[in-house]
């Protein structure tokens, strides 16, 4: 090969490289790897402004368990450890991940722990939840949360001023009494392991924040294990909803959005006005139970970065 021939191939592959970049391709190379190690633990945890204590089962001795955020093309190597001094079988399964769930979502034995790796390909918000039989008591105990998978290409849709993560569920007064939760008798609903949570004008309840004019993105999941969730806005209408949080999966102007249990969407709202805004399951047994928040917009509301607030539910001691 000419000397004049290796330029033009250099010249040539540094000009592929440059056009790459101008068209926002990135390399393999760019992608993460996200060690997550969770643990079951079973304990109790508060779930009303009362200070009411439920025999949970959990994910890192939450309920919801933490959010696990990446970006689409990372991998996570995920460890669960099930401790000696727990009493049940725990398991996870992550919608974000395309595996073998006979190898990897298989439940271990209190004193063992379970290993495996996954590529988050596909963007959106996702569930994840424990497996063991009988998943339904598992479930509704509070083995669930949410993992966020960020598209690759942040542009494919809006930024976000602000985001919150609200997961429902249902909650049974009798976490042992699993033909209650086969027959669909639900004494609560929870957005994030509280009834009426982020309610400020109930006992013990806090609010979501937000600033007029800033776009809140809220990425819901129906951790279930049984209702469907119908997700509105009072007094606002969705400006943008993703199911499964994928952003090619976009719909504009939704004043209602069904999301049935076990899944998840994106949804993207604009606050006009300061003032109170329920974002509620317009299910209304499931909102009159305990599934309501309210998005307070003020122009003094403080900047954060909780995707959860309140998670745990930490009530100031009794007088």
């Amino acid at each position: 090969m000419t000397r004049e021939s290796q330029r033009v191939m250099m010249l040539a592959g540094a000009a592929a490289i440059a056009l790459a970049g101008l068209l926002g391709h990135t390399s393999p190379a760019s992608a993460k790897t996200h060690d997550i190690h969770m643990t079951a633990v079973e304990s109790d945890i508060v779930i009303d402004g009362g200070g009411e204590k439920y025999a949970a089962w959990t994910f890192n001795g939450t309920m919801p368990g933490p959010v696990v955020r990446v970006t689409e093309g990372d991998t996570i190597n995920f460890t669960l450890t099930n401790p000696a001094t727990n009493k049940n079988p725990h398991a996870m399964d992550f919608h974000a991940a395309e595996i073998d769930f006979l190898k990897n979502y298989k439940a271990i034995n209190a004193g063992e722990t379970i290993s495996y790796t996954f590529v988050a390909k596909k963007p959106g918000i996702f569930f994840y939840h424990c497996g063991a039989p009988p998943m339904i008591q598992h479930i509704a105990r509070g083995m669930f949360g949410a993992i966020i998978v960020d598209p690759k290409d942040a542009s494919v849709w809006p930024k976000a001023d602000r985001e919150y993560v609200l997961i429902q569920s249902e909650f049974f007064k009798n976490p042992g009494d699993v033909q209650a939760m086969f027959d669909r008798k639900f004494d609560g609903m929870m957005f994030n392991g509280g009834i009426f949570k982020y309610h400020p004008f109930v006992t013990g309840g806090g609010k979501l924040d937000a600033k007029p004019g800033e776009r809140v993105r809220v990425y819901f999941v129906n951790a279930g294990p049984n209702e469907f969730s119908s997700f509105h806005p009072i007094g606002e209408i969705w400006d943008n909803v993703y199911e499964s949080g994928n952003p090619a999966n976009k719909l504009t102007g939704v004043q209602t959005y069904v999301v049935g249990p076990g899944s998840a969407a994106t949804f993207d709202v604009v606050v006009e006005s300061a003032g109170a805004y329920p974002l509620v399951t317009h299910s209304l047994t499931g909102a009159l139970r305990g599934a309501i928040a309210v998005l307070l917009a003020s122009p003094d509301a403080k900047p954060s970065t909780n995707l959860m607030p309140m998670v745990p539910w930490e009530l100031p001691a009794k007088k």
